[in-house]
C-alpha cells in the first residue's frame, strides 16, 4: 500500500519457506513486527514497510490470509462481497493461534502487529486479546461484535479522510470503542484515500519503535 524503493531490508536469514508467510530478519531476533495485508492482496503487499519501520535486527513476518480471493489472485481473511460474518469466529481463532505460535520464537510482549484494511480489522480483533507490545491499524474498521477488553496494549490508527473504500468514520468508531475500554488511541488523519500515507510513516515508525523499546536511529 506504500510505494517505496525496493532496495533493502537485508534479511539475515532470508525469506522464510512457509507458504503461509514471508519471513525477514535474523532467526535469533528478540523483537518482531507482524504484517497483515488487506482484502485481495497477499503476504508480500506490506513488506516494503519493513525497512521503513524497523531495523534489520528485528524479525518481520508477513502473514498470508487463509482464503483465496473470489475475484483475483489475492487472499482474504473472510468473505467481504457479500460480507459473511459467520466466517469471523473461525478466522479470529485461526489468527490468534498463528500469532501465539509465533510467540514461541519471539515473545508476543516484544511483538507489534500492523494490519491494513481487512488486515487491520483482524489485527485489532485477534490481537487485542493477546499480550502484544503494540497494535497499528491502517484504513481499518471494527468488526460488528468487537468490544476491546482491558488490559490493552498501545494502539495507533491511521486513515484517509477521503477514503472511498472504508469510510474515515470507521477509524473514529475504533477510537471510540478503545477509549470506552480505557485505551486512548491516536488517530493519524490524512487528506487521502485507501492507503498507508507516506506522510504518516514517521509517526508510525516512532510508535513501533517505542512499543518495541528501541531507540529510533532515524529520530
Amino acid at each position: 500500500m506504500v510505494s517505496t524503493p525496493s532496495s533493502a531490508f537485508p534479511p539475515a536469514g532470508g525469506p522464510g519457506p512457509d507458504a503461509d508467510r514471508i519471513t525477514l530478519g535474523p532467526a535469533d531476533a528478540e523483537q518482531r513486527l507482524v504484517l497483515l495485508h488487506g482484502w485481495g492482496a497477499d503476504a508480500d503487499d506490506l513488506l516494503d514497510l519493513a525497512e521503513l519501520l524497523v531495523d534489520p535486527r528485528v524479525s518481520v513476518v508477513a502473514l498470508r490470509a487463509p482464503e483465496p480471493h473470489p475475484y483475483g489472485a489475492g487472499r482474504q481473511w473472510y468473505d467481504l462481497q457479500p460480507i459473511d460474518w459467520d466466517q469471523l469466529p473461525a478466522a479470529r481463532r485461526a489468527l490468534r493461534e498463528r500469532l501465539e505460535a509465533l510467540g514461541a520464537s519471539v515473545p508476543l510482549e516484544r511483538t507489534v502487529l500492523l494490519g491494513f484494511s481487512q488486515g487491520g480489522a483482524m489485527a485489532l480483533d485477534a490481537g487485542s486479546a493477546l499480550p502484544l507490545a503494540g497494535l497499528v491499524a491502517c484504513s481499518s474498521y471494527p468488526h460488528p461484535d468487537w468490544q476491546p477488553r482491558p488490559p490493552l496494549c498501545p494502539v495507533l490508527l491511521s486513515h484517509g479522510e477521503q477514503d472511498p473504500v472504508v469510510p474515515f468514520e470507521a477509524s473514529r468508531e475504533l477510537q471510540r470503542r478503545l477509549a470506552e475500554a480505557g485505551q486512548a488511541a491516536q488517530l493519524l488523519a490524512f487528506p487521502g484515500g485507501h492507503t498507508i500515507d507516506a506522510g504518516a510513516l514517521p509517526a508510525i515508525r516512532q510508535f513501533v519503535q517505542a512499543c518495541l523499546g528501541a531507540a529510533d536511529p532515524a529520530a
